[in-house]
């Protein structure tokens, strides 16, 4: 079976098995009246915050997609647009079963952990199918379509940044600004439970979790995915047809393989989840593995060892990543153990976390291009980054499982389920903030080694042979490219602080102004802190956008490819370092907080809890707002640079030479 004919098979058997993953997922019982209402009221927000955003973001498309038609070509366009549609898509789909299998688990959740964790991992699995599937499809169908051209492919994978880009800020905004606004009044100020009811921001809270977390991280990762896979076929076509092929081909073998790890998720006690999902993405290695071989070796067996390390920096990020957030660990207890004199020492010690948790994935992705290089060269490197990839529908099934357990605990606390069915959803939402950190980590080194690809490839299309720090335009480049994770961030980081305070202000006069909320008799009004956080995540897309889009382009006309060069490779530098620290110790903070709700140094209520729910808070926009948009924008920077490599080198001023 040629790659072409593999591609196609492969998307589509993904296609239709999480089509049945999602069937499955419907027939099951939805619980009773209240349950549907509140499950309800969170599909209607996430509806409602993915359809403004996207009619938000179509103007920009319809100007991005004149200007690579006028600039670049027709080709490239119609792949951009495709690109667009795909990737918005794969988060729709995901958010679609998400907001619809939550409920489904609280009513699971009554019967155990078996059950709930059966319906919960099929739930989270579709996202993951669904993404690889379109991507595979259009990755195949482009190729076919445009007879082996390449270069409109570049325009699927600017499509497909463009789409990751603002699902991430958008979504990431939203989720962290009701959790933030929730958290600051809720627990802090009112100390009442987590998903309280008579909280105004909760509904807002588990909406957030949908469009942050399942829609944004299926964009990201689909846009990683389809990115890297491009960048080696550029590579590829520089040493031989067979190599063209050959990433689609590993590509297509992951996907299968993803699909037989979804079967190893079972788990009857709290212990044994986690071990669950180990198994699952330790089982999609080994099949991954055993597919490379019959698609890779034919070409040399160097080929296939450069699967089998992009494999391994898999199963390594997934493990060094757990190690830093997962509760029973030292780094998580020694932050719990620091609340018990204050948030100030509770901050410290996450901040020290988050730094000493960059440095062991740093040395696996180094370790991976130095042995892919040896292996394959550059095109090994982007090879690499494929086979890691190729496995992003188990990893993102495990991902997408955390926000269906959050939500399906939301619902058991505020439909006053028993307390044996939250013990049950506890359990698998503790679990699922650890997946949630650990694919977190799985993202940006995929990140890294894909924008490393595309490096080379935009290397290539800019007639590059060296980058030469000497010359001052290229130093520019990369003060600057190192800069921007930082702005960016800073820009990120601000939205949130607004929107949170909004959110604050709106629950504090609920409380306020509502008889008998505090009491549980009056009746909150949920859909305005929904719309709060809807309008102020959609108004602060525009600027970190630009700067993605634009800085690239400013760089490269007014300073040249080379300086354009500088700037990629300080962006994917500082980019690197940036979200490691800010996903690891926001996750850390979050889980030594859940150690301490579990009856350690006082438990809930406690001085050492209040710390750490200030330590969260904090956290919080870190680990799922400014920490994972940086993915999209070290991407977006290089797919930009590839798309415009060509108008660049023609109408560029090249100040400095």
């Amino acid at each position: 079976m040629d790659a072409i004919t593999l591609a196609f098979a492969s998307g589509a058997l993904t296609l239709l098995y999480a089509l049945w993953l999602a069937f499955s997922v419907g027939r099951a019982p939805a619980g009773d009246k209240k349950m549907g209402q509140i499950s309800e009221a969170i599909r209607e927000g996430a509806d409602a915050f993915l359809t403004r955003q996207y009619k938000t973001l179509a103007p920009i498309v319809a100007v991005l997609a004149a200007a690579i038609w006028f600039l670049v070509g027709t080709g490239t366009a119609v792949a951009f647009m495709v690109g667009v549609v795909c990737s918005a898509l794969a988060g729709y789909i995901g958010m679609q079963v998400s907001v619809r299998a939550n409920v489904r688990v609280a009513e699971a959740a009554k019967k155990g952990i078996r059950q709930a964790l059966d319906l919960s991992s099929k739930g989270g699995a579709v996202t993951g199918m669904a993404l690889v599937g379109l991507g595979l499809l259009g990755l195949a169908g482009l190729y076919s379509y445009f007879a082996g051209d390449l270069i409109p492919l570049i325009g699927y994978g600017f499509g497909a940044s463009l789409i990751s880009l603002f699902a991430r800020v958008g979504g990431g905004i939203y989720t962290k600004a009701a959790d933030v606004g929730a958290d600051l009044v809720g627990k802090i100020e009112k100390g009442i439970p987590e998903d309280d009811p008579r909280n105004p921001a909760v509904i807002a809270d588990n909406v957030g979790d949908n469009v942050g977390d399942c829609a944004g991280m299926a964009a990201d990762v689909f846009e990683s995915f389809v990115v890297t896979v491009i960048a080696a076929m550029l590579i590829g076509a520089l040493i031989s047809p067979e190599m063209v092929l050959l990433p689609l081909a590993m590509a297509s073998v992951g996907a299968v393989a993803s699909i037989f790890g979804t079967f190893f998720i079972r788990a009857t006690k709290e212990s044994g989840i986690m071990r669950a999902f180990y198994t699952a993405i330790f089982a999609s290695c080994i099949f991954a593995a055993l597919g490379f071989y019959f698609v890779a070796s034919p070409l040399g067996m160097p080929l296939f060892y450069v699967g089998i390390v992009g494999v391994l920096v898999t199963g390594l990020l997934f493990t060094i990543t757990d190690y830093y957030t997962a509760k029973g660990h030292r780094p998580v207890r020694e932050i719990a153990e620091s609340a018990k004199t204050g948030a100030g020492t509770n901050l410290i010690q996450g901040l020290a976390v988050g730094m000493e948790a960059t440095a062991f994935p740093v040395l696996v992705v180094a370790a991976a291009i130095v042995a892919s290089y040896m292996l394959g060269g550059l095109y090994g490197i982007a090879l690499a980054a494929v086979a890691m990839l190729s496995l992003s529908a188990i990893i993102i099934a495990v991902d997408s499982y955390g926000p269906i357990t959050d939500n399906a605990g939301g619902i058991a606390e505020m439909s006053g389920l028993p307390a044996s069915v939250r013990k049950v959803t506890d359990a698998l939402d503790s679990v699922g903030n650890t997946t949630k950190a650990t694919t977190k980590g799985f993202a940006i080194g995929g990140a890294a080694l894909g924008a490393l690809a595309l490096f080379v490839a935009f290397a290539e299309e800019a007639h590059l042979a060296v980058v030469d720090l000497l010359n001052p335009a290229v130093v520019v480049g990369l003060f600057i490219g190192a800069m921007l994770p930082f702005i960016f961030s800073s820009f990120l980081m601000t939205a949130v602080g607004r929107a949170a305070f909004q959110i604050v202000e709106e629950v504090r006069r609920q409380f306020r102004e509502i008889p008998g909320l505090m009491g549980g008799k009056g009746k909150p009004d949920y859909a305005r802190c929904v719309d709060i956080s809807t309008k102020t995540a959609l108004a602060e897309l525009a600027v970190p956008g630009a700067i993605a889009v634009l800085a690239p382009i400013t760089i490269g006309i007014l300073f040249g490819p080379a300086a354009l060069a500088g700037l990629l490779a300080g962006t994917i530098a500082s980019g690197l370092m940036l979200a490691l620290f800010m996903c690891t110790s926001g996750a850390a903070w979050d889980n030594a907080k859940k150690l301490i709700e579990d009856g350690v140094h006082g438990g809930k209520g406690s001085d050492a809890h209040k710390a750490a729910v200030v330590g969260d808070t904090v956290g919080d926009p870190l680990k799922d707002t400014a920490g994972p948009a940086l993915n999209a924008l070290i991407k977006v920077v290089n797919t930009v640079s590839l798309v415009f490599a060509g108008a660049i080198l023609a109408y560029g001023i090249h100040i400095l030479g």
